[in-house]
C-alpha cells in the first residue's frame, strides 16, 4: 500500500508537470519550473495592460479623426493575436475579417465578438501547419485593413 506521502509526492509532481506544460517550461527542478510560472504570468499581464491601453486609445480617439476599427496583430508562438475594435456596430465586418483569416491559411484557435453597440473581436489564428508561405504579423494586419477598407467600400 502506498503511504499518503508518497500520493502527495505524486500529485504534486504531476501539478508541477502541468505548469511546465502551460507555460512551456523546460525546467526540471520544482523552483525552476515555478519561477518560469512566475515569469509567464508578468509577461501574461504586460500583454493584457498593453491590450488594455490599446484599447483606451481606440477609445479615447475622435472618431471623426479616424473613423476606421483599430487593427492591431500580436505574433505568438504559433499564430496571431488579433484585435479589431470600432466605435460604432459593423454589420457584416466579421464576415470580411474571417474570410481574411481564410485567405491567409489561418484556423480561428478562439475568439471573441461583440456586435452589439460597438465592434470588438479578439481572435487568436493558428497557422495551417501545410502552408508553406511563412506569414508575419505586418502581413496579417495589412490585410485585415485592406478586408476594412473593402467592407467600409462596400457599405457606402
Amino acid at each position: 500500500m502506498v503511504s499518503r506521502e508518497r500520493k502527495r509526492e505524486a500529485l504534486l509532481h504531476d501539478k508541477l508537470q502541468r505548469l511546465r506544460a502551460i507555460t512551456h517550461s523546460h525546467a526540471m527542478n520544482e523552483a525552476s519550473i515555478v519561477l518560469d510560472a512566475s515569469n509567464y504570468i508578468t509577461e501574461l499581464k504586460n500583454k493584457v495592460d498593453r491590450l488594455n491601453q490599446d484599447r483606451a486609445t481606440a477609445q479615447s480617439s475622435n472618431t471623426r479623426i479616424n473613423p476606421w476599427p483599430q487593427v492591431t496583430v500580436e505574433a505568438l508562438e504559433k499564430g496571431f493575436l488579433v484585435n479589431v475594435h470600432a466605435l460604432k456596430s459593423c454589420p457584416g465586418l466579421l464576415v470580411y475579417i474571417l474570410e481574411t483569416f481564410e485567405e491567409l491559411g489561418l484556423t480561428v484557435v478562439e475568439a471573441r465578438v461583440s456586435c452589439a453597440d460597438n465592434f470588438n473581436l479578439q481572435a487568436i489564428g493558428g497557422e495551417i501547419e501545410e502552408n508553406e508561405e511563412r506569414i508575419n504579423a505586418q502581413k496579417v494586419k495589412r490585410r485585415i485593413s485592406n478586408a476594412i477598407k473593402n467592407w467600409i467600400e462596400n457599405n457606402e
